[in-house]
């Protein structure tokens, strides 16, 4: 009878393992390359997400800031129907901050792995483009593609009643917040709370619910935000709107979208630059354009993307 009830019992634990399993947000929410190849992957821990396609001789390889992870498959195949001549493109999707300390040291390592590939396009927030070419003159050509606005995931239904940026310093709502030193999104929402409740605001939630844990700082928020969500570590995340939409309306993950008011909100205006000392520079130049082509700009728009033009910071 004891073994059979222990039999039960692990029986009950697996099923709700793979009940659990069946219910797994992790990432990397897209899927992978097209192409042959030996596919491993045991999330969480043997995976890679924020570097996708061809890492060995690319004839492309491409920066971009990390909220734009979702529409990299699309927009890779759209711009190799374009120019099929460039059939190897390498993409990384980190945040920007640290894509640009990897242009400046000469490479990345991440585990055990250094990865040496500098980059022909580097895409950013424009503040951030404008500060590295005043500070270290790395850019050539350069266009706006796309726009930005903030917005707040919180789980599906809103348990905590969350109704704007305000919200976020009350002591019982948990959140996870950019850090700043290197996302450039944590300055805006820096911005963002001294424009809501003045510097008291940002006091209480980059100093006093930091010191009590109630705020947490993520090292790449487009990945961490929504897991902190749901897996119940954090009750609000200021996000870029599309990293809301895109688990709300296009994964139907269960969580939900408080919208900022125009009134209020920040938005920013990304752009794309060609580094001077570009591997690739024909490549570089022909994926600028490419941004400006309704083929791109549909990509964009799928997920919740707005054209360059529609905003300004």
């Amino acid at each position: 009878m004891r073994r059979a009830a222990g039999a039960a019992a692990a029986l009950l634990v697996a099923n709700a393992w793979a009940a659990a399993g069946a219910q797994s947000f992790l990432p990397p929410w897209n899927p992978p390359p097209p192409g042959a190849g030996t596919a491993f992957a045991v999330p969480p821990f043997d995976q890679v997400v924020d570097l996708y396609g061809d890492a060995v001789n690319p004839q492309l390889t491409l920066f971009l800031a990390g909220n734009q992870f979702m529409v990299v498959p699309d927009l890779i195949a759209a711009f190799k129907r374009a120019h099929p001549r460039y059939a190897r493109v390498f993409v990384e999707t980190l945040p920007p901050g640290k894509l640009a300390a990897q242009i400046a040291s000469g490479a990345l390592i991440m585990g055990s792995l250094r990865i040496d590939a500098q980059p022909d396009v580097y895409a950013a927030g424009q503040p951030r483009i404008e500060a590295l070419q005043r500070e270290r003159h790395w850019f050539g050509a350069t266009c706006d593609y796309a726009s930005n606005k903030l917005a707040i995931m919180v789980a599906a239904g809103n348990p905590l009643g969350v109704r704007g940026i305000a919200d976020l310093g009350q002591s019982r709502v948990r959140v996870s917040m950019p850090n700043p030193a290197f996302e450039g999104i944590g300055r805006r929402i820096e911005a963002l709370y001294r424009k809501v409740g003045g510097e008291a605001l940002e006091r209480a939630v980059m100093q006093r619910k930091l010191a009590a844990g109630t705020t947490i700082l993520t090292e790449i928020h487009h990945r961490q935000s929504p897991l902190n969500i749901l897996d119940g570590r954090s009750d609000a995340a200021p996000v870029w709107y599309t990293e809301s939409y895109f688990q709300q309306r296009l994964l139907h993950h269960p969580v939900a979208t408080v919208e900022i008011p125009d009134a209020v909100n920040l938005h920013a205006i990304y752009t794309a630059a060609v580094l001077r000392a570009a591997p690739h520079p024909r490549a570089a130049r022909d994926f600028l354009a490419f941004l400006a082509t309704p083929e791109a700009q549909a990509v964009y728009r799928k997920y919740g993307f707005e054209p360059a033009r529609a905003r300004r910071p």
